[in-house]
């Protein structure tokens, strides 16, 4: 994904209410941006550190800018920024790069789907092939030690995604749960059991009931954010009563 005009930098203050984020630009202003990202972004929150942002040419909008890019407390680049992975996951899979998911013929977004009203980050149809349903995930936690973990917070609505999955598994239907980790310096994957008990037992259901999962790592620049590189994705220890 080329990123036109390239993102601009400046150095991260504080996050605040949820979704603002203060940095100070190159000339010293301190200005407020979106923060477009509803996690807890744990250990992506370093005061000081370098950050990357866009600016809107959109009149309406409050704030003049996205927080896109920050700096870990390892050292990493990581992208906060929600709106980038379908984009992202749907650029990897049309350039068919994507070996699992390759001969669909059609690609739908936010697609409405299951019982409990949710929809799917990607949909691929083929009249072959039948349906595969794609939900994306941003991961962002950085361990160090080449490890990235999702999710950084308890998530409800992702154990709800994983729920819907396993129902389409069980409707004779394809379900992969597709790890986008904007992320720099990641080696691997694993659950935060610590974090979500639920989410993580969950998935280890959804795993079991013929669910896939893939990870992807992304490279990150100014100018480019690109996912070039598969990681392995594992539940990081057992969870209690499995």
């Amino acid at each position: 994904m080329k990123l036109t005009p390239p993102l601009f930098p400046a150095t991260f203050e504080k996050r605040y209410k949820r979704f603002f984020a203060d940095v100070r630009t190159q000339a010293g202003e301190l200005i407020t941006l979106h923060c477009p990202n509803t996690g807890s972004m744990k250990n992506c929150l370093v005061e000081g550190s370098a950050c990357w942002y866009s600016l809107s040419d959109n009149p309406k909008r409050k704030l003049p800018g996205t927080l896109e890019i920050v700096t870990t407390s390892e050292g990493h680049l990581a992208g906060v920024n929600t709106a980038r992975p379908n984009h992202l996951v749907r650029e990897l899979i049309e350039a068919g790069l994507v070996p699992e998911l390759q001969g669909y013929s059609q690609i739908r977004s936010e697609v409405r789907y299951g019982e409990e009203k949710s929809r799917i980050d990607l949909l691929l149809e083929d009249e072959h092939l039948g349906q595969c349903y794609v939900e994306v995930k941003n991961v962002t936690l950085d361990m160090g030690d080449g490890l990235a973990t999702f999710p950084d917070a308890v998530t409800s609505r992702g154990t709800k995604h994983l729920r819907e999955l396993m129902a389409m598994v069980a409707a004779g239907h394809r379900a992969v749960l597709f790890f986008c980790i904007q992320l720099t310096g990641v080696e691997r994957m694993e659950v935060a059991t610590d974090i979500d008990p639920l989410y993580a037992a969950t998935m280890a259901e959804a795993v079991t009931a013929g669910v896939e999962v893939i990870a992807w790592r992304a490279s990150i620049a100014a100018d480019e954010i690109v996912l070039d590189q598969p990681v392995s994705c594992l539940q990081d220890r057992p969870v209690p009563g499995l």
